[in-house]
């Protein structure tokens, strides 16, 4: 039997992210369809992902990255409080509004790519020896 890398989540947590993926917004949906099943340079997102005590619109672990999109049922107060704490863990945080989403998916498009390729472009270093060789 295998043991879990991650400790599991409390059942309110997991509940909660199915409910709201249940009722997605029409942003939520449509920026699903571009970021889904590694269409987006290959990086694997997640819809309403559980971070506890949030659960996060979308997140990338391999980029820790987390979207959010912003509807007018947000409060800039909660959501940079909700930000502070997710960069406190060392996520990344973009957020954008519905409407940008739905009339500019492009640009959006365009600044998650931005932002997963600044957070993974760490080159690995050579083993000690390796590379460039003086001829």
């Amino acid at each position: 039997m295998s043991e879990r890398a991650n400790s599991p989540l409390p059942d309110i947590s997991r509940a909660r992210a199915r409910e709201l993926r249940a009722t997605g917004t029409d942003a939520e949906r449509e920026l699903w369809f571009h970021i889904r099943a590694g269409c987006l340079l290959g990086f694997k997102f997640r819809r309403q992902h559980p971070l506890p005590p949030y659960v996060v619109d979308f997140y990338c672990d391999a980029a820790k990255l987390v979207i959010e999109l912003d509807g007018s049922q947000h409060r800039e107060d909660v959501d940079a409080a909700r930000s502070r704490s997710l960069e406190a863990k060392g996520l990344c945080i973009l957020r954008f509004w519905d409407n940008a989403v739905l009339t500019n998916t492009d640009a959006v498009l365009d600044a998650i790519v931005r932002a997963v390729e600044g957070r993974t472009l760490t080159p690995t270093p050579l083993p000690m020896g390796e590379g460039l060789k003086k001829v």
